[in-house]
């Protein structure tokens, strides 16, 4: 695991972002654990956030693109985030680029915010989380209706590990049906190696109760 990998699961206990207990998932899964990005709500946070996704963007897909889009809505704060760290950390002037829920009928029309898109655009997605790739059935559309553009993937903060619609994990789900790259800024598997048993901050985040249900949570659930 690289450094900023372990320096973000930190960031996520210390922003609340990350937390274990009981919580149910939109899909209607009992989880352990739960990863809510909306707690992400300062600038100094959305600074070090954008860092993370740029780090990760980086790593897998370089940045010989043109534009990071982000849907809407948690998606917006967060391509901007990582574009403006993209430019400070790597020199990359990459446009950003957001959809609308409602289509703009006047003033700056269209169902997009941000840079256009045109034939040709290599577009990387940003999300923060995706469990089943709902999100993404609904962005491909909308990223196909503006021309002959190349998604080369798709970047979230965490990867659940679990199942999507079938018996692979949501990412896969998502490589193989819409042919591009996924990663994330860290793994479930990832998260609990760095915090389990190991004190931060004078606690114990992931003790051996939370350890269990979460091992029990990935018997039913976990991606084959």
């Amino acid at each position: 695991m690289e450094q900023y990998q372990k320096e973000f699961i930190e960031f996520m206990v210390d922003c609340q972002v990350l937390k274990f207990g009981d919580f149910v998932t939109k899909s209607g899964r009992k989880t352990p654990f739960f990863i809510n990005t909306g707690f992400y709500r300062t600038g100094a946070q959305l600074r070090r956030l954008g860092r993370y996704y740029a780090q990760a963007i980086e790593a897998k897909f370089g940045t010989d693109f043109d534009v990071l889009f982000g849907p809407a809505y948690k998606g917006i704060p967060l391509t901007v985030a990582a574009t403006i760290a993209l430019s400070e950390s790597c020199g990359a002037d990459i446009r950003y680029c957001s959809n609308r829920k409602e289509v703009k009928d006047h003033g700056d029309k269209g169902i997009l915010l941000g840079s256009p898109i045109a034939d040709g655009d290599r577009i990387v997605i940003v999300e923060d989380v995706t469990t089943a790739g709902t999100s993404i059935q609904e962005t491909m559309p909308i990223l196909k209706a503006q021309g002959a553009v190349d998604v080369k993937g798709l970047v979230v903060s965490v990867d659940r590990m679990e199942r999507g619609r079938g018996e692979k994990s949501a990412l896969e789900e998502i490589r193989e049906t819409y042919g591009m790259e996924t990663t994330a800024i860290v793994t479930m598997e990832q998260v609990v190696e760095h915090l389990y048993n190991r004190p931060y901050r004078g606690q114990v985040i992931i003790d051996d109760s939370i350890k269990e249900a979460i091992d029990r949570y990935y018997e039913q659930y976990g991606a084959r």
